[in-house]
């Protein structure tokens, strides 16, 4: 099936859409939040992979001069996020989590027609077995969080769960 590089970014344009922590950066933190979301649709728990982790961080550091939410185009799923230098990777997971709200489960689209659930599908894909994740500080003092998925989910024609 083809793969759909069809990701959404996500920027927190408004200073302050939640509470943010400094903490919750830890594997186990960002785990706990992913496998929380997957267990909501029974979908098995993800795994942290050092592999994934360290081509984020590569990825995020690349970033670092503009924030650009731009995806890396690599053979990994993806979710990017980025905001006012005190998020941290776990609400950033937990605000892609709110993405459920779009999806239709039954016709396995975004309910507002485009892409605005991918975020949401990516975490929940029962595809997607390991994750890695990353955040730096951009130059412009925001942050910018990236997490890797492999295998990557959001494929044509499946549903996520």
């Amino acid at each position: 099936m083809l793969f759909t590089k069809l990701f959404l970014c996500l920027c927190f344009t408004n200073l302050k859409l939640f509470p943010l922590t400094k903490a919750q950066n830890s594997p186990d933190d960002i785990l706990k939040a992913h496998n929380e979301i997957r267990a909501e649709v029974g979908v098995s728990p993800l795994v942290w992979n050092e592999t994934l982790a360290a081509y984020a961080q590569d990825y995020a550091e690349k970033r670092k001069g503009d924030c650009g939410m731009e995806y890396s185009t690599g053979a990994y799923g993806e979710n990017l996020a980025s905001g006012d230098g005190s998020m941290n990777i776990a609400d950033a997971v937990k605000f892609w989590a709110e993405e459920k709200s779009d999806y239709d489960h039954a016709s396995n689209k975004c309910i507002s027609g485009g892409t605005d659930c991918f975020h949401y599908t990516q975490v929940v894909s029962r595809l997607s077995t390991s994750v890695g994740c990353a955040k730096t500080m951009c130059v412009n003092g925001w942050d910018y969080v990236i997490c890797t998925y492999f295998p990557p989910g959001n494929i044509d024609g499946q549903r996520p769960y």
